[in-house]
């Protein structure tokens, strides 16, 4: 007898969509979102977890009626109330169970959970921000933190994060600068694609949000429309995306929930299927943001009712509507009517299940909940929080100092700790931490994990110090009763540390996060009362400001002793600010995005031609920022010498390699980022002043050096020409090499040869960089 030769993955596939009925394979494109019991509607105070969420609560349905023909996801099974690994587990399983045991095609539900800031459930480590991971500037580590995130949702069960934010902040009043990676592409896609390699390599589903143009919106509103042109599209908001899904081998996509120039992306074919597919190879699934697919007839009234916005969703290349089915169960009819080709719902299905083939949940004994009966994981594991503190120590960025830092020795001396940021422990986490984005709704249950105040970690850092503590102001509300105290207070101390900025919220509860947008960069409340109150004493003042978006502190820079900057540094990042203010941590953090000077211009991004910068005798306005992109000071000094390119000519499919001295100066061991940029003499269109295209950061013990070295491809000097078309262009190009976008000693210049090279397939995203051991 022929031994019998089990179906590969894509046979099964072809097989169940053979077999399914319509009813069934659009299951496989919907959701299913179990809300808590304990929340039947909304509760005081309540933002919700997604926009419009409580719209949609009178038309949930049971999860019997739901799950009826199957599904293809299950949302947010931890994420949504505070359960324990074991509660949340067991029923995931039970979930599990009904759809593999109870339904017709027996296909277990991709589990998917968010995981910007760690995996969003109840007693996890919440790791720094986005903003923060960026200004680590350092692939290496972010990659390590995601490879931890996602050995913790395996442990749960899940299988898809909802992370991370490939978008370029280009307003700060935008309420989720703190989810993205800062202001500058190229930046924004190697930390993403880090973090996307540290989930796919470990069995973890990334996605990636939101495609495309979401942060650009006008005047920094969320869900606000998208005025930018195609070449601004082209060349700062698509890259991050692009090198994300060819370098990062992303499997998911999720949907903006913006319009660009009046066309939805939730509705973008030649978006959804033309760039990300047809051009960039993407073989994934595609998900919608929550309820992005019902918002194309409530909010941009491009449908007339639910099931037009489904179909026109399917078409443009949605595969799943998250996070539950209210349009795609309703295409049945139109199916049979031939009003939409049923080809096309093959195709989204297709895609979903070779998802779930690659996730093993094809298989009939695969069991989709790990040791569902089993002990509590710890999620907020010693080594995780040792790897929080890691990242948030390498995040911290000092922006001025004035010998001021790091802080005397703990053997004596005053030290008063000031401000909301200093005695509010939540405003260290994110808008998508669990603590911020759940439990702000269960006052009960604290944060969670332990978090402790800047306050707590001054006295512990300082024991030999006296340090005393006030509240001063709270982050938003106008309460002025506690400014005396704070005063008092730091007229007594050597040096007061005032911690000021934000606390991170959803659609209006907090000062940063989701919906909680900026009218101005001022800080938040009255906090900018306070800092003027505490200046007024004399006391040398150290300003912390610990927030979500850069807020102007050109008011302040001149008059306080150092300017500290912490992008929502995580549950360890009062030790990290404590270690940084001492003097254990040398700080090597640098700006992912600069620091406006005044509240109410806004600052131009540093990537602009010339005439968006600084233009004397043409505007009275300055858009330069008080700090730039890129800029950090340290505890040791370092110059730069030696910028040498292996060719002063190369062709347009060529590249060289940049080379340059890094030498630590100072008696302190450092790290410098070392940061290299490109900038096109001449070129059909205009063309930004400078454009990072290489850094690395490098660790320089005092009085060494490291030689640098940056492999430099010609594809890194393309852009869209005036046809629209991606070119690299014959011409003369400088590089320059120093430690920001404004600070750079250095420079080179080179010539890119031949005729103009289209750019229409594959191209090099990238420019590698190593350094010499020291010497």
């Amino acid at each position: 007898m022929p031994e019998h030769t089990p179906p590969t993955a894509e046979e099964r596939v072809e097989a169940l969509v053979a077999s399914m009925t319509v009813q069934e394979k659009l299951a496989q494109l919907s959701s299913y979102w179990p809300r808590p019991e304990e929340r039947e509607g909304p509760q005081e105070g309540d933002g919700g977890v997604a926009p419009m969420e409580h719209a949609f609560q009178q038309g949930h349905v049971g999860y019997e009626e739901a799950s009826e023909h199957g599904l293809g996801h299950l949302t947010r099974v931890f994420g949504s109330a505070p359960v324990s690994v074991r509660e949340g587990r067991a029923r995931l399983a039970a979930l599990q169970k009904r759809l593999t045991g109870g339904t017709r095609p027996g296909i277990a539900a991709i589990a998917h959970e968010e995981c910007l800031t760690g995996v969003t459930a109840y007693g996890a480590t919440v790791y720094p921000t986005p903003l923060a991971w960026a200004a680590a500037f350092d692939p290496g580590l972010v990659h390590r933190m995601a490879a931890a995130i996602a050995r913790d949702m395996r442990a749960l069960g899940v299988h898809q994060g909802l992370a991370p934010l490939m978008d370029v902040a280009r307003d700060p009043r935008w309420g989720r600068v703190e989810e993205t990676m800062g202001e500058d592409p190229y930046l924004v896609g190697t930390i993403g694609t880090a973090y996307v390699r540290g989930l796919e390599e470990n069995g973890i589903v990334a996605t990636l949000k939101h495609f495309a143009g979401y942060s650009a919106s006008r005047a920094g509103r969320n869900h606000a429309p998208v005025p930018v042109g195609p070449r601004e599209f082209a060349d700062v908001i698509l890259p991050p995306f692009e090198t994300a899904v060819r370098e990062g081998g992303a499997r998911s996509v999720m949907n903006s929930y913006s319009d660009i120039d009046g066309l939805p992306a939730a509705a973008d074919e030649e978006l959804l299927t033309g760039v990300l597919r047809d051009r960039w190879g993407f073989t994934g699934t595609v998900v919608s943001d929550y309820w992005s697919i019902p918002f194309l007839d409530i909010t941009h009234r491009v449908t007339a009712d639910r099931a037009a916005s489904g179909a026109l969703a399917l078409r443009a290349g949605i595969d799943v509507e998250l996070p539950e089915g209210d349009a795609y169960p309703r295409l049945a009819e139109a199916v049979a009517n031939g009003e939409l080709p049923e080809r096309l719902v093959d195709r989204a299905l297709r895609r979903v299940l070779r998802q779930k083939a690659g996730l093993g949940l094809l298989e009939a004994d695969a069991p989709p909940v790990p040791e569902a009966d089993g002990d509590d994981t710890d999620l907020d594991s010693a080594a995780n929080r040792a790897l929080a503190r890691e990242v948030a120590e390498a995040s911290v960025v000092l922006l001025e100092n004035r010998d001021a830092l790091p802080l005397a020795p703990s053997d004596g001396g005053r030290i008063a700790v000031v401000g909301p940021c200093a005695a509010e422990p939540r405003t260290f986490l994110g808008c998508y931490s669990f603590p911020n984005h759940v439990l702000s709704r269960y006052t009960d249950r604290g944060t969670g994990v332990r978090v402790d105040p800047l306050a707590d970690a001054v006295r512990a850092e300082f024991p030999g110090a006296e340090v005393e503590q006030a509240h001063g102001v709270p982050v938003r509300d106008e309460d002025r009763s506690g400014i005396p105290e704070a005063v008092e207070a730091a007229a007594r101390a050597d040096v007061c540390v005032v911690a000021v900025g934000d606390l991170a919220g959803l659609f209006g509860t907090g000062t940063s996060g989701e919906g909680c947008d900026a009218a101005d960069l001022a800080l938040p409340g009255i906090q900018g009362e306070l800092v003027e109150a505490v200046l007024g004493t004399g006391t040398p003042v150290v300003l912390v400001c610990v927030s979500g978006r850069p807020y102007a502190l050109g008011a302040y820079a001149d008059r306080c002793a150092a300017l500290v900057q912490a992008f929502l540094p995580g549950e360890e990042g009062a030790a990290a600010i404590a270690g940084v203010l001492s003097g254990r941590v040398t700080p090597g953090g640098r700006l992912p995005i600069g620091i406006p000077r005044h509240p109410g211009g806004q600052p131009a991004p540093y990537l602009v031609p010339p005439l968006g910068r600084a233009s004397e005798g043409i505007s009275n306005i300055d858009p330069s920022p008080l700090y730039p992109f890129g800029h950090g000071l340290s505890y040791t000094s370092f110059a730069y010498t030696g910028l040498e390119l292996s060719s002063e000519e190369i062709p347009a499919d060529g590249g060289l390699e940049a080379s340059v001295t890094v030498r630590n100066t100072g008696g302190r061991d450092g790290d410098e980022v070392v940061q290299l940029y490109l900038s096109d003499e001449t070129a059909q269109v205009t063309r930004p002043e400078r454009e990072l295209v290489g850094y690395l950061r490098v660790a320089v013990p005092a009085g060494a050096s490291r030689r640098v070295r940056f492999r430099l491809h010609a594809d890194r000097t393309s852009f869209t020409g005036r046809d629209g078309r991606r070119i690299v262009e014959p011409g003369a190009f400088t590089l320059s090499a120093g430690g920001s976008s404004e600070d750079l000693p250095l420079r080179a210049r080179f010539t890119v040869t031949g005729g103009v090279r289209p750019l229409d397939g594959a191209r090099v995203l990238t420019t590698p960089a190593e350094a010499d051991p020291p010497r």
